[in-house]
């Protein structure tokens, strides 16, 4: 019966496996055999085969480096926000209030509007002439004249980044939500009656709750956040002076400006190795908790 069970799971799997194959597994082998190679878009000569070459070029260029750097920064730093302030409006949320549901409703809205929507309303809203942000900053006295906020290189990066957040906060409130949702309310009158406050509430029994939900959207946030493409090309381009360029805007310029075909699937490559990686972690984490 078992081996009749695992053939008929075996079978359902089947189709799935043979799309994923096709769709991501495919891609994936054509890019690391063009890795190998010297591949140039202005070279109409065939590509000759350099091997690792391209991938110890990689780990020496200062700006694949630099590019490296700014996506961990992104990913440390939007992460980070958007757990805990979304984990916090989550809270609030699942308290009762008038109006409860249409704020809720409303939750939704940052996350649905596109990314490219998104990084054109804030370019609008830090524009340094007509933007919003400074209009409200100097009527209220906080600034003395308008800034640019995404054109000057020490303030691009966090500016882009505040966007981000801005948009994907409400992803791990509604996935905190869902989870405080399915918490026994039982367990918390329980707690109150034996005298907890509201921290030893939240933290033993509410937190521990939300663990498993916070895991989902941590590692959904932190692939998305490392792999960080759009808003940034929108915004920016990537700069000023490369200070917003992620590692994805590196590699989209090194293969599709720069016409470096080859190096520019070797830094994809090293790119889904660090991504791979990071599942692989996550996954560990799992199955020991698990065990």
């Amino acid at each position: 019966m078992a081996t009749r069970e695992t053939r008929r799971l075996s079978l359902l799997l089947a189709p799935m496996i043979i799309i994923m194959g096709a769709v991501i597994g495919w891609p994936l082998i054509q890019t690391f055999v063009l890795s190998l190679t010297d591949s140039d878009l202005m070279n109409l000569s065939k590509p000759a085969f350099v091997g690792l070459s391209n991938f110890t070029r990689a780990m020496r260029n200062q700006g694949y480096l630099d590019s490296l750097k700014v996506s961990a920064l992104f990913a440390l730093v939007v992460v980070l926000s958007e757990m805990v302030l979304g984990t916090s409006v989550a809270l609030l949320l699942n308290e009762p209030f008038k109006g409860r549901a249409f704020v809720r409703g409303l939750l939704i809205l940052p996350w649905a509007v596109p990314t490219t929507v998104n990084a054109m309303m804030w370019r609008l809203i830090y524009n340094p002439e007509y933007g919003a942000l400074n209009s409200l900053l100097f009527q209220l006295g906080i600034i003395d004249q308008y800034v640019s906020w995404i054109g000057t290189a020490d303030k691009a990066l966090y500016s882009v980044m505040f966007a981000d957040i801005w948009k994907n906060f409400s992803l791990v409130s509604m996935i905190a939500l869902a989870a405080l949702q399915t918490l026994p309310e039982s367990q918390i009158e329980a707690a109150t009656i034996d005298g907890a406050n509201g921290w030893q509430r939240f933290r033993f029994i509410t937190l521990p709750h939300l663990i498993p939900s916070l895991q989902v959207a941590l590692v959904l946030r932190i692939i998305e956040t490392v792999k960080v493409f759009d808003i940034i090309y929108v915004m920016t381009r990537g700069g000023p002076a490369n200070k917003t360029r992620s590692a994805s805007i590196f590699v989209y310029q090194e293969a599709f400006t720069n016409s470096r075909m080859g190096s520019g699937a070797a830094y994809a490559i090293i790119m889904v190795c660090v991504i791979m990686i990071l599942i692989a972690f996550y996954l560990k984490g799992i199955s020991k908790k698990e065990s």
